[in-house]
């Protein structure tokens, strides 16, 4: 064997291609790097020229961008040692020294191939820099126009090129260029300090027109935050926004859509619904905390009304038990900055919210935000990025689950000393998918939105679409117009026989409706039911076709074992028994002729309902005790009723009990002979106040995705039909256990 041969790893020169016309999206984001690079340099302005480019903003051969600052500039050794080598570790080794500039602002950049985004421009570059304190300014020149775009061609002849055949030229002279003196900044005339660097870009790439310019203008007023007058009144932000850059075209300076920030911030303030403003996620504390409309609020992951989220259960599992379960028992995002301003684009929207048709298009141009120390991360933000998932889980899932993505503006702020692990991608296009950090990041910002939309978002929804129709309903308004009306034309026979006419015809209509909304109640009520009892069922259908399907395999040989036959068909007959009792309860849930009004025990219901959740029940480590007060609970009603009225509170106790981590899980149901009550406690999270008003109305849940907000509406429906009634307990002596208390009177109301 021949002694081993030492081997360089020389790149080929196509990998500057890969590095910036490839690696970066578009001439925008191209332009975004450099600025930033300008940002980092300190410079206080950024002024970009379009130079000879035609009146439509075509390029020609003879076109040029230049990009100027006022930064501390290069000195030959920065020149020679990191700007032209790829992947230098030079910001990241300041970075970790400080990780600010001498102005204070935070050093975005540290992979050490922004720079090369230039070539995404052009392929003619000249770079001239003078660093703050010297006394001559030095110039960069490479011109890779004699290459084709992979650098796989020079002059026309096909050739293997490496990054070192690349000439570039370096010249120091006296400075001509960056020198004291002034420089026109839009309106204003600046003085220009003798530091900082100028790039001339020609033999440009690509295309460029009014509307990619309008773009730009646009990137690079969102590039600082919109948002930061608002977050500036965090005391501990220190954020700097002394930063501007100007687009010139000729020496015109260009101004595109000067008051859209200011109409934006009016928006925000006067006709969001809800303003989530000054949020905070604390990851020591494992805890939201943000004031909504200016109310403070604060949430821990443990509260039910976050952990009991699926997006939140998808993520880090039954409550938090997948982060119960890490080495450091949290998330691993760090602690995050938000703020969310929510919109209404329907119809039915109270004045103070409308929006106009120029209203919406402005909000739907502006999306949620992230911003690293106060600069964005691209593309987040983008109108038709959506970085959330929220698009599509709308799409796939269900619309009712989020807040359309149109219908939010907001940012996240996240910091480089607070958040190491969330790091943006090398082409510039959002975050990597790395551990835990951005997938946890992710979930627990979909899982606050998912809040909005579930509680404060739905009341309000029901707030201004039920209530009105419901009172029209309740009040009979309909029939009260109708009296008027032929008060009015009672001399006028043939007016008024065509009002009674109509009269009669609302009067059909309005009963056959009647019946078919209770008709439909009735089924609604009977498949939540079904769906409860069926899981059992189908488990122990399972169990017993496992069973059949042994013995058919065992008579297929000789010398059965008869005992062991035997046994297994008495197993057999006890599941399938335990099928039929099942289903004579679900075959009571149906509406017939048979099911007459008559006095029934309430206990026996309840044992029956018992026997359908004894197996979650004891899974959950939940004790039932059920207690009896005076003479037996009778109601004259029928089996259905009483049987959905159970089956919903059961299954509501169970559901809010599994959420929470307590031990001694309890539900008590206890039964007043003596008042004609039933009083259905458990020791839960219990009823939010601000949920209270709205728990019996239709569609509205404090389940998540796992409620569909018909439960106790149907319940209650059903009571009422019977002249009974279920409330949320109010009085002391009617709340049992610290957490939810039913009360259902069997007492008929007078009418």
């Amino acid at each position: 064997m021949s002694a081993p041969k030492e081997l360089k790893i020389r790149p080929y020169a196509r990998l500057l291609t890969m590095l910036g016309d490839q690696l970066i999206k578009n001439e925008r984001i191209a332009l975004i790097e450099l600025i930033k690079n300008s940002y980092d340099a300190d410079s206080p302005w950024v002024k970009i020229s379009f130079d000879d480019f035609t009146e439509d903003f075509k390029f020609t051969s003879k076109s040029k961008i230049i990009i100027e600052d006022a930064g501390c500039g290069m000195n030959a050794e920065i020149i020679e040692k990191h700007w032209l080598n790829p992947a230098t570790p030079e910001k990241k080794r300041r970075k970790a020294i400080k990780q600010t500039t001498q102005k204070g602002r935070v050093i975005q950049g540290d992979k050490g191939i922004g720079r090369f985004s230039i070539l995404k421009l052009g392929s003619k570059i000249e770079i001239i820099t003078r660093a703050a304190g010297e006394q001559v300014e030095h110039v960069i020149d490479y011109d890779f126009s004699k290459y084709d775009s992979d650098f796989l061609i020079e002059d026309g002849q096909e050739k293997d090129l490496f990054i070192d055949d690349l000439n570039v030229y370096l010249a120091t002279r006296t400075p001509e260029v960056i020198i004291k003196g002034s420089t026109d900044l839009g309106e204003r005339k600046l003085k220009r300090p003798p530091q900082g660097t100028r790039i001339e870009i020609s033999n440009l790439k690509g295309s460029w027109s009014e509307n990619k310019l309008k773009d730009v203008y646009r990137d690079i007023s969102r590039l600082q935050s919109i948002f930061a007058e608002k977050v500036n009144k965090l005391k501990d932000n220190n954020w700097n926004t002394d930063f501007e850059v100007i687009i010139y075209k000729d020496e015109k300076p260009q101004r595109f859509q000067e008051e859209y920030l200011e109409k934006l911030n009016f928006l925000l303030d006067e006709r969001s619904v809800f303003r989530i403003e000054d949020g905070v996620y604390d990851e020591y504390k494992q805890e939201y905390r943000f004031n909504l409309n200016g109310i403070p609020k604060c949430f821990k992951l443990t509260d039910s009304r976050i952990s009991g989220k699926d997006v939140f259960k998808k993520r880090f599992g039954k409550g938090g038990k997948e982060l119960k379960n890490r080495a450091a028992g949290k998330t691993e995002c760090g602690s995050f900055a938000f703020g969310f301003f929510v919109f209404d684009f329907g119809a039915n929207v109270p004045a103070k919210y409308k929006l106009d048709p120029k209203d919406k298009e402005i909000i739907r141009d502006h999306r949620i935000y992230l911003y690293r120390d106060g600069i964005r991360v691209y593309p987040y933000g983008e109108p038709d990025d959506d970085w959330l998932g929220i698009d599509i889980h709308r799409g796939t899932v269900s619309a009712a689950h989020f807040l359309s993505n149109d219908q939010v503006v907001g940012y996240v702020n996240i910091t480089q000393l607070q958040n190491p692990k969330l790091k943006d991608k090398t082409n510039r296009e959002g975050l990597i998918e790395e551990g835990n950090a951005t997938d946890d990041f992710i979930a627990l910002l979909r899982t606050i939105l998912r809040y909005i939309r579930a509680h404060d978002y739905a009341r309000y929804r029901l707030d201004i679409q039920s209530k009105a129709a419901q009172d029209i309903f309740r009040t009979e308004q309909v029939q009260r117009e109708f009296d008027k009306l032929k008060e009015v034309i009672k001399d006028n026979k043939k007016a008024r026989d065509l009002v009674s006419k109509a009269e009669k015809a609302y009067k059909a209509e309005h009963h056959y409706l009647v019946r078919r909304a209770e008709t439909t109640e009735d089924l609604a009520g009977v498949g939540l039911s079904v769906e409860t009892t069926s899981h059992d069922i189908m488990a122990i259908m399972g169990k017993a076709l496992i069973g059949i399907d042994g013995l058919i395999r065992e008579v297929m040989h000789e010398n059965l074992n008869q005992d062991k036959l035997q046994k297994e068909l008495e197993s057999l007959r006890g599941m399938l028994s335990f099928i039929e009792a099942q289903l004579k309860d679900i075959q009571l849930l149906f509406k017939s002729s048979k099911q007459r009004r008559k006095n029934i025990k309430i206990r026996e219901v309840v044992e029956k309902v018992e026997l359908i959740y004894r197996r979650l029940l004891k899974k959950g480590n939940i004790n039932l005790s059920i207690q009896t007060l005076g003479s037996p609970l009778v109601a004259k009603t029928t089996d259905a009723v009483l049987l959905q009225l159970l089956l919903n509170l059961f299954d509501n106790a169970v559901y809010w009990l599994q959420q929470t981590s307590k031990k001694g899980k309890q539900l008590e149901i206890l039964l007043d002979g003596n008042n004609g009550q039933l009083i259905f406690s458990d020791n839960g999270p219990g009823v939010h106040t601000e949920d209270v008003p709205y728990i019996f109305e239709p569609f509205y849940s404090g389940k998540g995705e796992e409620g569909r907000g018909l439960g106790l509406y149907i319940a209650r429906q059903l009571l009422e039909r019977h002249d009974y009634s279920i409330d949320l307990a109010e009085l002391k002596s009617e709340k049992i256990l610290p957490g939810a208390n039913f009360v259902v009177n069997f007492v008929a109301e007078d009418k």
